[in-house]
């Protein structure tokens, strides 16, 4: 077992880092790159060239530009045979790693030898002009070539130098120099920053009501027929009609996930029970999506009759004749009054239906600068020495955005800053921190998957409104031999809300809309769809380019946290225990005022009991200004922090490494038939006692049934004469008396108690329950 690491090591840091280059005054927005630390950048965008000589034996030219800075070299694409190139390249160097004061610029010819020196252009750093956006880009210039010895030569270049930072429109997509030597188009697309979008989700109902004039193979027998549905990668089957014949019906709900574009049809097939093992295909039929009704509410939809053929038509093919008159009966919708879950719902970062049209007005604006990582573990090895290729992915609604690639850095500096709207404050932005195992392209990039370095939740309501939070963040992941911190993150959060009174009226809203409560899904359907979603999801983002991948994708979606783990069976069940340890205290406090633990608390309490008495009108007022002001107590001592990986609260620093290797164990599982037999045990033994647990629940919920159910006659006659006796006291009796006297009663002195339980206590134990007609 591993041994317990030093809390502080797993702790959340409050950094106070020198945002926006210094203009950050308070909290107030004042420019678009205010939540990351400025990074200076000296750009060079190579433009165009002209009347380039030619250097072949023919005469002709195969010009590129070489940018040299030190050490740090950049070259654009060659044109063949063409000597008034256009590139419109883009070059960044990072002022942090500048070796030299001298840029140069060279032209070359590219020759299956050695290359042609064409001409170049020097430029001192010292008198590159400075550009701070929003000021308009740098006009490129035209400069005259210089040979060797700095005299002018024939042939010009069109060139734009300028000094810099991240914020400048050109970062995004130059050359940098950190990134040198990354090879290959495909991998430098990898290393770039980009912004993705989920694709829009819609629930798609199928409600199967019947089919006509069905035609089975064998006419001798009922046949047994049932619909699939096939919508992609999902398949669904209705259950076997209970109307044996032609004219069977289901009227049967299949739940689908579609994802806009609608690029597959919905297929649906008819079919015949031959055999346990055997099917016969009585019809089928194609369904475009884009044709389907779209419905926002839960009104009904129209139902259509739908013409069952024996081939499905595939576009290309010509249509077969086909004289077949078997027909289905269908309604099928779009459903856009649903949030199609796609994410856990205890981490969710959007909330809204499918269909804009029932959006509500955005609420506020979330921003989160990625400042830094530092401390992050050496994740594969290169040349015999470990190395780290480090990016973030940041996910809230609809959009994602990843960083650019820092090479080979244990400690990355990416600085960049990305925004969002809010729809509902009781939502969560998570980052995720990947190692790029992309950078060169090709066979051997493409099998490769990026691995997780950790990820941090923030959740909005959390965090007060307007409010810069700059933390240091650690990245938690437990492997199978235990929890690793991975390293920290640095991130700078603000959420700034526009409407106040909005805001706080959304507390009012239902979580999710309002067709979740009208028409609800089962546990089951929604597990179901949850899966299919984030496969749709993770399969479209991995078509983009750059991709982002199934693994990434997965990581940040929490896929698979719904499976079996007994440290987070024990996690749950002492977060119970911590909720419930409130009563506990409340009830061990009550124990020992009745037990004049604390005279004169005992007498207060007396008193106070005799004036809500006397006064029951004070009762309901008398605790809403206790619970009033112990909120005020507590707001001394309100969390300054948004909460992070807790490793104590996920029992993931005592963990034992069997339940661990548990844990990551496939499913189905792939483990020795020994251990799977021990663990099959050990759980055994573990619902063994929760099942006595609710057993013994189960008895006192019967035991009071029986009170009046003569299951026990003299029992139950002892309760029913004893209820007429109190119903006839209590009325002669007023119930100010009898709610003193019980009360005094509770809280008599020690001296007038007996150690053995009381009567009513024992009349209860002695009542029956059923545990005698269990096997």
């Amino acid at each position: 077992m591993m041994p317990r690491p030093p809390p502080e090591d797993f702790a959340l840091k409050e950094t106070n880092p020198h945002l926006g280059g210094g203009k950050v005054s308070g909290d107030k927005l004042t420019s678009t790159y205010d939540l990351v630390e400025q990074m200076q950048y000296l750009y060079v965008r190579v433009v165009k060239a002209k009347d380039l000589p030619g250097k072949d034996v023919t005469g002709s030219c195969d010009p590129y530009v070489e940018v040299k800075l030190g050490n740090y070299l950049g070259k654009t694409r060659f044109f063949e045979k063409k000597s008034n190139p256009e590139w419109n390249q883009v070059f960044a160097f990072s002022k942090d790693r500048l070796q030299a004061s001298l840029l140069e610029v060279t032209v070359k010819d590219k020759d299956f030898v050695k290359d042609d020196f064409i001409g170049k252009v020097f430029f001192d750093l010292n008198e590159i002009p400075k550009r701070v956006p929003p000021d308009s880009p740098l006009a490129p210039q035209w400069y005259r070539l210089e040979d060797r010895q700095g005299n002018k030569v024939k042939g010009e270049l069109m060139l734009a130098v300028w000094m810099g930072t991240q914020a400048d429109e050109a970062f995004p997509e130059a050359w940098h120099s950190d990134a040198a030597f990354v090879s290959g188009a495909d991998g430098l697309a990898n290393i770039r920053s980009k912004v993705y979008l989920s694709p829009k989700l819609w629930y798609l109902r199928v409600n199967v009501i019947e089919a006509q004039d069905l035609q089975p193979g064998d006419k001798g027998r009922y046949p047994e027929v049932f619909v699939k549905a096939i919508l992609g990668n999902q398949a669904l089957r209705t259950r076997i009609s209970q109307a044996r014949g032609i004219n069977p019906m289901w009227n049967e709900d299949l739940m689908f996930v579609a994802a806009e574009p609608f690029e597959e049809p919905l297929i649906l097939s008819v079919e015949d029970r031959v055999a346990p093992n055997k099917d016969e295909v009585l019809g089928k039929c194609a369904i475009p999506l884009q044709y389907v009704d779209r419905r926002l509410d839960h009104k009904p939809v129209n139902g259509r009759w739908f013409n069952l053929e024996k081939h499905v038509i595939i576009e290309g093919e010509k249509k077969k004749e086909t004289k077949f008159a078997s027909r289905i009966h269908m309604r099928i919708c779009l459903e856009g009054g649903y949030h199609v879950l796609d994410e856990s719902t205890h981490y969710s970062s959007d909330l809204r239906p499918t269909a804009k049209q029932l959006w509500k007005s955005s609420i506020g604006v979330l921003e989160l600068g990625i400042l830094n990582a530092h401390g992050l573990m050496p994740m594969k090895n290169k040349d015999g020495r470990g190395t780290t290729d480090a990016y973030c992915v940041a996910k809230y609604g609809q959009k994602w955005v990843r960083t650019r690639t820092i090479i080979d850095s244990f400690a990355p500096k990416w600085n960049e800053q990305y925004t969002w709207e809010v729809f509902d404050p009781c939502t969560v932005i998570t980052i995720g921190v990947f190692d790029n195992c992309h950078l060169h392209g090709g066979d051997k990039a493409a099998g490769a998957k990026d691995t997780k370095i950790g990820k941090v939740r923030i959740r909005l309501s959390t965090l007060e409104t307007d409010r810069v939070y700059t933390h240091s963040y650690p990245l938690l992941v437990l492997h199978p031999n235990g929890v690793k911190k991975m390293g920290e993150i640095h991130l700078a959060v603000r959420f700034s809300c526009s409407s106040l009174l909005n805001m706080m009226h959304m507390y009012s809203h239902p979580l999710l809309p309002k067709m979740h409560y009208l028409h609800p899904l089962t546990v089951s359907q929604l597990d179901s769809l949850r899966h299919q979603a984030t496969q749709i999801v993770s399969m479209r983002l991995g078509r983009a380019e750059p991709p982002l991948r199934k693994e990434v994708v997965e990581y940040m979606l929490d896929v698979g946290s719904h499976m079996w783990s007994m440290r987070r069976s024990k996690a749950n069940f002492f977060r119970i225990m911590n909720v419930l340890g409130g009563l506990i205290a409340v009830g061990k406090w009550f124990d020992q005022i009745c037990n004049w633990k604390n005279p004169i608390t005992t007498v207060l309490i007396h008193i106070l009991f005799i004036i809500l008495v006397l006064y029951p009108e004070l009762i309901l007022p008398t605790i809403f200004l206790y619970l009033f002001l112990i909120g005020v107590w507590y707001y001394r001592w309100r969390p300054r922090h948004p909460p992070h990986m807790d490793t104590r609260l996920s029992h993931a620093d005592s963990a034992h490494p069997d339940e661990l290797d548990e844990e990551f164990d496939t499913f189905p599982t792939s483990r020795p038939s020994d251990i799977v037999r021990m663990r099959y045990d050990r759980l055994r033994s573990i619902a063994g006692r929760i099942q006595t647990v609710v057993g013994d629940l189960a008895t006192q919920g019967e035991r009071l049934q029986s009170l009046l159910s003569w299951r026990d006659p003299r029992a139950t006659a002892l309760f029913v004469i004893f209820c007429l006796v109190a119903a006839i006291v209590l009325y002669v009796t007023p119930f100010q008396v009898v709610a003193l006297l019980a009360g005094f009663y509770i809280l008599r002195h020690p001296r007038f108690r007996h150690k053995l339980p009381s009567v009513p206590l024992n009349f209860f134990r002695r009542l029956p329950a059923r545990t005698d007609s269990m096997l």
